[in-house]
């Protein structure tokens, strides 16, 4: 697949996104750039055959250089660190819309083809996950919108931009609510 479009995996140092990175590579894409704000050897998964970048997304320039030439681009990048940090750092949770701000902004200006968010459980009403006996959670459950209190919030409010970008400027982007992520 040598003459593949470039893929762009923002949050790649991360769990999830080295997973993603990983997968790309085993299907046999090889034009690849991996992003994170972490240094290169705290990422979960790194590859020398990768264009591999330090950005912290949270600037409008590092999203401009990372969707450069992107013909598909990944977000999954947030300053994220579980549900205990999440509960503790609700401002800096909050701050990951810089992130997705600035990469759907790029992602225009760069003409990128196509732009996945990576969205989170988090978003949904906070009351319809009170008991582990719960109906299973279906997209409209997100409305009336009450979701957890910082990171939830940005998430769905994240959600709403990508819509927004396709709908305004013709960016097509997807979304998924990703559910008890786990691993080593």
């Amino acid at each position: 697949m040598e003459n593949d479009p470039l893929i762009t995996v923002c949050g790649a140092g991360g769990f999830i996104g080295g997973a993603l990175v990983a997968d790309l590579r085993a299907q046999g894409f090889v034009r690849l750039r991996a992003v994170d704000q972490k240094p290169l050897d705290e990422w979960y998964q790194r590859f020398d055959d990768v264009e591999n970048l330090r950005l912290d997304l949270s600037g409008k320039s590092a999203c401009e250089t990372a969707a450069k030439d992107t013909h598909t681009l990944y977000n999954l990048a947030a300053d994220m660190g579980g549900m205990g940090f999440i509960e503790n750092n609700k401002a800096l949770c909050m701050l990951s819309v810089l992130i997705n701000t600035h990469l759907c902004m790029a992602a225009r200006d760069a003409g990128v083809a196509r732009y996945f968010y990576a969205s989170s459980a988090c978003v949904y009403n906070a009351d319809k996950q009170k008991s582990y006996d719960v109906p299973a959670l279906k997209e409209a459950d997100a409305y009336p919108a009450m979701p957890e209190d910082g990171y939830g919030w940005e998430k769905l409010f994240s959600e709403r931009m990508c819509r927004h970008f396709r709908e305004d400027f013709g960016l097509q982007t997807r979304v998924a609510r990703y559910h008890n992520v786990y691993g080593p």
